[in-house]
């Protein structure tokens, strides 16, 4: 019997299989921008826009050289809902060894989003205030178009996720942004990052 995870059990699953911080906040920041995309595009299936988010990189911290693929036999044996898995695992489209191309909205957002947040929380780790709550569109193209920040979050793949959803990078980095900020005002901070004193 398969399921879809409730947002308390997707995230559980993302704990069990990931003990280092970043790995269990990336989960949890892509999983509130999902939801925050749903209530535009999905609005009464923002709960499975969360498990697919958190759900995403289930297997990156054991298997990274198995990414997207591992993941797809955790989830399984897992007992969750083969939507489920295949919406989370078509992030890695063209990337990992990915099965899945994205192909519903959702599945085209989680692919265009999933490195721009780990751009955007690269960027939050070296503004003073340590928080997206003052970062607007601007300030992230800036580090957008520096090649030498988080080099590791492929600008090719963020543009090509805007493209696949017709979308321009301002309009995409404005969402996803504004999950971000959704997400630190509903934890009081933004996880993994202290804040200086004042």
């Amino acid at each position: 019997m398969t399921a879809i995870p409730t947002p308390e059990q997707a995230t559980e699953l993302l704990d069990r299989y990931n003990e280092e911080e970043y790995h269990r906040v990336h989960g949890r920041v892509v999983g509130a921008v999902m939801r925050h995309f749903a209530q535009e595009h999905d609005p009464e299936r923002a709960d499975f826009w969360y498990a697919v988010g958190t759900l995403h990189d289930v297997d990156f911290e054991r298997y990274p050289e198995q990414h997207c693929v591992a993941g797809v036999t955790i989830l399984t044996n897992e007992g969750v809902d083969p939507s489920v898995i295949r919406s989370a695992m078509s992030h890695g489209w063209g990337m990992t060894g990915s099965a899945f191309e994205p192909q519903s909205q959702m599945e085209r957002i989680l692919f265009a989003t999933d490195e721009l947040t780990g751009l955007i929380y690269a960027a939050v780790r070296m503004r003073p205030s340590k928080s997206t709550l003052d970062m607007d569109v601007k300030s992230v193209k800036k580090k957008f178009k520096d090649k030498r920040f988080a080099a590791g979050c492929s600008r090719d793949v963020i543009s090509a996720g805007a493209e696949r959803l017709g979308w321009t990078l301002d309009e995409l980095i404005a969402g996803t942004l504004a999950g971000m900020q959704e997400f630190e005002r509903a934890q009081g901070g933004m996880p993994g990052i202290t804040v200086p004193l004042a």
